[in-house]
């Protein structure tokens, strides 16, 4: 059975992107055939860890909900991302949101049908014979976010290790439980290595009654890499892709 994960945060910056790009691709390597959808139309960024920019995409998620396309269409093959270790069967699919300054600006201006994108999440799933649906989120609270929150399987919180996330999360929490979402977890991202990484994810857990499934270390290599690659195969030795892997065998579980 399909499982869909969205990954959300309260507010940006908190490297939401960059870990799901590295999640869905740890899931891929499994065996899984994975899915992604870019549903932050108003700030589009996950196309950047694949290699993509405006030149590659004749189509993208806009043009689906403007009803020029089918949501496959604007569906990628980005398998080739993954490195010759993944298993056979592997497979990822990328659905971006548009880079047009003019298609952002009618997002802003008109808004689109909702409704919409859970009829083209589940022709995704169909079409693409998906295991895995990974939606990256729109930071903060909108018709949106509370459509992917409430279609989930699992739902990821990221947040980072400074009170105004803290305050932004508890709301987000509070509303996931309110739609009864069937698993929930915390990350916590962009911790300094002088933390108590123990007492970090203590404090996380009481504060919001929520398993931590990690907390991820702020890392030179990967404010190096700069988004322009998927830090977890371009590192494959490194701990925090091992963190990743942790996590990825929580979604699998």
């Amino acid at each position: 059975m399909v499982r869909v994960v969205s990954i959300h945060s309260f507010r940006g910056g908190t490297g939401k992107s960059n870990t799901t790009a590295n999640l869905a691709a740890t899931v891929a390597r499994t065996g899984k055939r994975v899915g992604i959808v870019d549903t932050d139309i108003q700030s589009p960024g996950i196309h950047v860890l694949f290699g993509f920019d405006e030149s590659h995409m004749n189509l993208a998620l806009n043009d689906y909900l403007w009803g020029r396309c089918s949501v496959e269409e604007a569906a990628y093959d980005v398998s080739h991302k993954l490195d010759s270790q993944a298993a056979p069967g592997s497979a990822i699919y990328l659905i971006p949101s548009s880079l047009k300054a003019g298609e952002i600006a009618r997002v802003l201006r008109e808004g689109y049908d909702v409704g919409l994108l859970n009829d083209g999440f589940q022709g995704l799933i169909q079409q693409l014979n998906l295991d895995f649906l990974f939606i990256d989120t729109h930071p903060g609270l909108n018709e949106e976010t509370l459509l992917s929150i409430t279609i989930s399987d699992v739902l990821l919180l990221i947040m980072r290790p400074d009170r105004q996330d803290f305050q932004g999360t508890a709301v987000t929490v509070d509303i996931a439980r309110r739609l009864e979402v069937p698993k929930m977890l915390l990350l916590v991202n962009k911790a300094l290595s002088s933390f108590d990484f123990a007492a970090l994810k203590a404090e996380v857990e009481e504060t919001y009654g929520a398993p931590v499934a990690s907390i991820l270390p702020l890392t030179e290599e990967m404010i190096q890499l700069g988004s322009s690659d998927i830090f977890s195969l371009r590192f494959p030795n490194h701990p925090l892709t091992q963190t990743y892997s942790n996590v990825a065998n929580m979604l699998l579980a």
